[in-house]
This record gives C-alpha cells, structure tokens and sequence, in this order.
C-alpha cells in the first residue's frame, strides 16, 4: 500500500473515533475566548464542575485497571518454561527501551524547561500548597529510606486498595500474579475473574472517554477562559519536547537498539509495519492496532511463534512512549507549580513512570489516566492539579496519537530482535517488500 494511502487511513481513522474530542477542544477554545472577553460566573462555575467530574472519573479505574493488567499479563506468559527464556529477554529488551524513553523524556524537560511557560497562570497559594506536599513527602521519604523500603511492602492489601497506595498494591499485584502463573491452570477460575474486571474496567474507561468532549471542552473553556489564547503558546513547549523526544526515540535509539541486539535493519522493519504504524496514530489504540500489528509482523518475515508470544504481552506491558509523555508531564507539571526538582524527585519520577506505564490500557486517553500513579508517589492527585491538567488535556489527543505509534512501533521492534536471536525471521520475506501483500485492502 502507498504511502499516501496509508496517511489517509490513518487520518480517516483518527477522524471517524476521536472527531467528537477535536470538536469538543475546538468548541472550547472558542467559547473560552468569549468568556475571557464576558466573563460569566454561574457559567465558568458549571464548566469547572465537568472537567472536575471528567477528572475524577479518570481517577475511579486507576487501581482496578492497575490490577487486572498486570494479573492478565504476566498469567499470560504461562508456565516455567514460557516465563524462562523468551520472557527474560522479552523483559530485559522492553526495560532497556524504556529507561531509554524516560531518559530522554526527563533530559529535554529539564533542558527546554516547557513548564515554566504556564508558572504564571497557576494561583500562588495553591502552587505554595502543592510544594509544601511535594517537600513534606520527599523530605519523609529521604529521611526514611528503610521504612519507604517496608512501605512498598503492604500490610494489607485491602487497606492499601482503600488508600489509594498505589506502590504496595502493585507489589501485592506482581508478586500474586507471579504466583498464579507458577500453580498452573488451577489458576483459570482467578485470572477469569480478573480478565472480566480488566474488561469491564476498559469498558467503563471507554465510557469515560465518551466523555472526554465534554470534559475537554469543559477544561479547554475554563482555561482558555481564565488565561486567554496564550496558553497555546504556553503549551507549544511541552508538545515540542515530546514530538522532540518520540523523534528521537523512533529513529535513534531504536535503529541503534536493533543494530546491537539483532541483525534487522530498521528500515525494511518500519516499511514492513508501515500500516500498523499508521493506524496506530490514527486510532491512538495499541490495543485496537494488535491484530494489524500481528499481521504485519507475520506476513512479512517474523514467526508466529515469537509475534504471538512477545505482541499482545507488548501491547499490555510495554509503554515506552507513554512513559515518556507522564515523565514529561509530570516534571511540567512540577516546573508549572514552582515544585523543586531535586536528583532523588527526578529519579523517582521516571521510575514510577515506568511502572505506570507497563499498566497502562492500550486505549485512547489511557496515559494521562495513570500517570496519577506518578504523583501519588510525590504526595499529589490529579485533582489537585486541575488547573495544570487542563494544559495537558488541550493537547492530549495529539500527544496520545504520537505516544501510541511510538508503543506500537517498540513492541514490533523488540519482536524483531527477539525473533533474530532465535532464528524465527524470514529475512528473504523481510527484505523484499515487493513481495509484500496489502494487509489493509
């Protein structure tokens, strides 16, 4: 399929699921530049209320969409022997890409320093309320090395769900699955449980995507309403530091990836998942994109037997873009709110990115639901950040579709290398795309 084709799906496909979310910021900016001009309380009032309700919905399937994910996935991968080699290096390989994605994320945010811009749009008694938490936490946890350590360690698991500890609730939640994985299939009547409440939790999450337009427009109105139309200038930093950094990543570190862990040459990989790549940006779902991903995969060179195995685990577990956008977002956030960014915040931060993003559902909209995993770890929640949430959610269907093509092109890139080592690529296939077939007719 031509490239130009491919481009058109894409876009046709991005149009006909999100075209409700661009007109939603759309109408937003709009009717927040006339209420910047005809300032109208019982109105801005409203508004407020619905991108708080937008807010806090996103914050109800945090943990059970945490849990189920990381249960189904690692049960997933089976017995000893599945959990032995190719699992091992499938985790190695997916952990090497994505220290490299939250490097770089922190790296240039630290560097171009994009939330600076909005400072000054954020109230000074909250942003001295939100450094006092985020101080108040840090100064706790350096000083408590041993006991933070205990703290990952939960108690109670059901205490913990109750808090809202997200740390101790994901240890509980590896270490059981790890251990559903090793009983055998005495296990099924469990993981089935948890597969209809990873379901039933992405359902609800697709609800509260529908909606998103009324939740973006209303946070898109109450801040171009409260700061005028020079938020979009504000903002342009932040998007340039991620569309700086997801370059980077896409034709740096993984051409560099796969000439050091396997003989596959990039460019014939990125033609042969061309489409995947494509849809992926246009539906902003690497869930939705699997079975293209599969396919292409498949009918262009690499085994059934690693594709199988290493995509769908990809598609759940591995999140390098996302990880990128929260680590970014996240110190936007702290530069936005004058949080000092200290060695051990920075360090911390793309940590628990990392762990929020391997259970981040492959669905639109899902990065930014996660990432208050991320600032629970520094003493904050989302709502408590409303005003900087609405920066990011002016964007967010940009940023989402760019991270989603970025999680779906690592996970085939990592297929390949794994595929290499094991001898399971057919190179003749891969490199003669003349002999490829349409995947999308």
């Amino acid at each position: 399929m031509k490239f130009h084709m491919q481009v058109l799906i894409a876009l046709g496909l991005g149009l006909k699921r999100n075209w409700h979310i661009f007109a939603g910021l759309l109408l937003g900016i709009l009717v927040g530049v006339w209420m910047h001009h005809h300032p109208n309380m019982l109105l801005m009032n409203t508004l407020t209320f619905i991108g708080q309700v937008f807010i806090r919905l996103i914050q109800m399937v945090v943990i059970p969409l945490i849990i189920s994910a990381i249960v189904i996935g690692i049960t997933s991968v089976g017995d000893s022997k599945q959990l032995g080699k190719l699992g091992t290096k499938m985790v190695l390989y997916y952990t090497i890409i994505t220290v490299a994605a939250v490097s770089i994320g922190a790296a240039l945010a630290l560097m171009m320093q994009p939330g600076l811009g909005a400072s000054h749009y954020i109230t000074a008694d909250i942003a001295s309320d939100i450094q006092a938490k985020v101080a108040a936490t840090i100064d706790s946890q350096k000083g408590n090395l041993l006991n933070i350590i205990l703290g990952f360690i939960p108690k109670n698991p059901l205490s913990s769900i109750a808090s809202g500890d997200m740390v101790p609730i994901i240890v509980f939640a590896l270490m059981f699955s790890i251990a559903l994985a090793k009983v055998g299939d005495v296990n099924r009547p469990f993981v089935s449980f948890f597969e209809s409440v990873f379901a039933a939790t992405m359902k609800i999450t697709d609800w509260i995507m529908s909606f998103a337009a009324p939740g973006v427009f209303a946070l898109t109105a109450v801040a171009v309403s409260s700061f005028g139309v020079d938020i979009f200038a504000s903002i342009s930093k932040y998007l340039g530091v991620l569309a700086i950094g997801f370059c980077i990543q896409l034709f740096i570190v993984y051409p560099i990836f796969l000439k050091i862990f396997s003989k596959v040459p990039v460019m014939m990989l990125y033609a042969a998942i061309a489409e995947a790549m494509m849809v992926a940006f246009g539906t902003a779902s690497s869930s939705a994109t699997l079975p293209l991903t599969i396919a292409c995969c498949e009918k262009r060179g690499i085994s059934h037997k690693v594709s199988s195995f290493v995509l769908p685990l990809g598609a759940t577990l591995n999140m390098d873009g996302t990880a990128m956008l929260q680590t970014v977002a996240v110190i936007f956030l702290a530069q936005a709110y004058g949080v000092a960014l200290s060695p051990f915040l920075i360090v911390q931060i793309a940590i628990l990115a990392m762990i929020a993003s391997s259970t981040c559902a492959g669905i639109p909209g899902a990065g930014l639901i996660t990432i208050a995993l991320v600032l629970n770890g520094m003493g904050l929640s989302p709502e408590q950040l409303v005003a900087g949430f609405a920066f990011l959610f002016t964007i967010e269907r940009i940023t989402d579709m760019m991270r989603t093509l970025l999680n779906v092109t690592s996970d085939a890139v990592v297929c390949a290398a794994i595929a290499d080592n094991e001898n399971e690529i057919n190179y003749d296939l891969l490199n003669n795309p003349e002999e490829y077939g349409d995947i999308i007719n």
